[in-house]
C-alpha cells in the first residue's frame, strides 16, 4: 500500500491529531516565539496558518491577543477545542492557499514548516497571494521553514533515529526527488503498547523561491533570522524566521474588510 496516495495537508493533521504534543513536547522555543508574535501581532487580531494543536496560538491569545487560527485537518481542530485555553482561539476549518475571511490581519504566521505541506510551488505561491489579501495596512506575514540540505536525503532513502526512550523509539525512513524537491517520509514510533506509522510528504522551497513567490504576491522581505530568538540568519543557517510585509499601500487593493 502506498502510504503516500492521496496524502495531503489535512491527511498530516488528521494521522497527527492525537500524538502531535506528544511528537513536538522537545520544542522549548514558545517564549520566544509567543514574544515576537505578541509585538508584531499589536491588538491584533491575528491568523496561524497549520494552527495545530495551539502550541503558539493558545498563549499568544492568553497574551490578551484575539487569534484566529486555520487548519485543514478536522481532526486537529478538535484537539485544538479540546486542549486548555483553546477556547481563547477562534478555530476555522480550511486551506491555507485559499482561505477567505472577513477580516484583515496585522499579523498572519506560520509555524514549524507548515507551509511546506503544500507540496505545490504554484500553491505555495497562492498561499502568498491569499495572505496578501488578508493583510491590515502594515500588516506583516510571518513564515518559519527550514532551509533545505538536500544532502541529508541523498540515496534511495535515510533512516534514522529520531528519539528514542526507555519504553519508545521513533525512527524515519526518508527519500528524496531533488527534481521536483519532494521530500517523503514515514516515522515509526514503537512503544509498549505497540506501534504506529506517520506519513509525511513535503515540497521545500528555497528561502530565495519564496521571496520571489512574496513578490509576485506584493509582498517583500521586511526581516530574516534564524530562529524566534531573532538570532542573524547567515550562509550556514539551518533555519528561517522570515518577515514579510506589503511592497505599498496598494497592495490592500484585495484586502478583505
Amino acid at each position: 500500500m502506498n502510504a503516500f496516495q492521496g496524502w495531503d495537508a489535512a491527511s498530516y493533521g488528521d494521522s497527527r491529531a492525537g500524538v502531535y504534543d506528544r511528537q513536538v513536547a522537545g520544542r522549548n522555543d514558545v517564549p520566544e516565539a509567543v514574544g515576537l508574535l505578541a509585538e508584531l501581532a499589536g491588538a491584533g487580531p491575528a491568523l496561524e496558518l497549520g494552527v495545530g494543536t495551539g502550541r503558539l496560538a493558545i498563549p499568544l491569545a492568553e497574551k490578551g491577543v484575539a487569534v484566529h487560527g486555520l487548519d485543514s485537518s478536522p481532526k486537529m481542530l478538535a484537539e485544538l477545542d479540546r486542549a486548555p485555553g483553546g477556547n481563547r482561539v477562534t478555530g476555522v476549518l480550511g486551506s491555507m492557499t485559499d482561505f477567505a475571511l472577513d477580516r484583515s490581519f496585522p499579523l498572519v504566521w506560520v509555524a514549524f514548516n507548515s507551509l511546506f505541506l503544500v507540496d505545490d510551488p504554484a500553491e505555495q505561491e497562492a498561499c502568498f497571494r491569499t495572505v496578501a489579501g488578508h493583510l491590515a495596512e502594515g500588516g506583516r506575514f510571518v513564515v518559519e521553514a527550514f532551509v533545505p540540505a538536500p544532502e541529508q536525503f541523498d540515496g534511495p532513502a535515510a533512516l534514522r533515529v529520531k528519539d528514542f526512550g526507555a519504553a519508545s523509539l521513533l525512527l524515519q525512513v526518508s527519500r528524496h526527488d531533488a527534481q521536483t524537491q519532494i521530500v517523503e517520509s514515514l516515522d515509526l514510533e514503537v512503544t509498549e503498547a505497540g506501534f504506529a506509522l506517520y506519513p509525511t510528504r513535503v515540497r521545500y522551497s528555497w528561502p530565495q523561491e519564496l521571496d520571489a513567490m512574496a513578490e509576485r504576491a506584493g509582498l517583500r522581505l521586511e526581516d530574516r533570522w534564524e530562529n524566534w530568538s531573532r538570532r542573524p540568519f547567515t550562509a550556514d543557517s539551518r533555519s528561517h524566521l522570515s518577515v514579510y510585509t506589503a511592497a505599498d499601500a496598494a497592495t490592500a487593493s484585495g484586502r478583505a474588510r
